[in-house]
């Protein structure tokens, strides 16, 4: 999968996506994360890419002009790899925005799908609305609350997103068991040794009883989902049977 995130600080995103396990996938070359630097393609000797918006108001607004072209500089990259069939297929282009609809791992599963996405990263108080007209195709946020920039959320994104992408994750299995899978938060798990600070580990876990553990977890699951995240549960499929052991928790 190949990310393009288009930012004024292209040393931050690579400093934060090239370490750990995303780090390991760049270089077996299972990602591929490029920066494209907005104000190397400023117009002027000083590379400012920002200007005073019209009709007043606080701060600085980003220019229009030099996005378009460094998201022309990935668009074009990508449309050198594709078949000629898929020449004029517009590629994905987040913009990372508190307007935006809110992130989720639903979103993240629906976006690993793409085989390229462009991420937009704003600051000052924005960008021309024009070229996000032209150019944006999603507009997403990663909370109610405003950051300096679009980095930080980029960064969020690019790291769950790479997760579900096949092989980038040891084990592909743990992708399907943690938190937010079925609208259910994962289960308390535990290690060695078996007893730590006077606290056993659950006997179910030591049984060798596959089924009970499995029982166990989804259970667990549920239970904790109830406590901390109510929202989520609602939105849950469960049994009549869970239903009715829930009831009795």
């Amino acid at each position: 999968m190949n990310f393009y995130i288009l930012t004024l600080f292209p040393e931050m995103v690579s400093s934060g996506l090239h370490t750990s396990i995303i780090g390991r996938a760049v270089s077996r070359e299972l990602l591929s994360i490029r920066t494209i630097n907005i104000r190397d393609y400023a117009f002027n000797r000083h590379q400012s890419v920002d200007d005073y918006p019209y009709g007043g108001g606080a701060g600085m607004l980003m220019q229009a002009e030099p996005v378009y072209l460094a998201y022309e500089a990935a668009a074009e990259e990508i449309r050198s790899r594709r078949p000629e069939a898929e020449m004029e297929k517009k590629p994905r282009v987040v913009y990372l925005s508190p307007q935006g609809k809110t992130f989720s791992q639903r979103m993240a599963e629906e976006l690993a799908e793409e085989e390229d996405l462009i991420f937009l990263c704003g600051h000052y108080e924005g960008i021309d609305e024009r070229v996000l007209e032209e150019i944006v195709t999603d507009q997403v946020s990663i909370g109610d609350y405003v950051l300096t920039g679009g980095e930080l959320p980029a960064m969020v994104m690019v790291d769950t997103i790479s997760r579900l992408v096949p092989g980038v994750l040891h084990n592909d299995i743990s992708a399907e068991s943690e938190s937010f899978q079925e609208n259910l938060l994962e289960y308390p798990q535990y290690s060695r040794p078996e007893v730590w600070h006077g606290k056993r580990v659950p006997e179910v876990l030591l049984s060798g009883h596959h089924a009970n553990i499995q029982k166990w977890k989804r259970q667990q699951s549920i239970l904790r989902t109830r406590e901390r995240r109510p929202d989520l549960l609602e939105q849950c499929s469960l049994t009549e049977e869970e239903r009715a052991w829930l009831k009795k928790s």
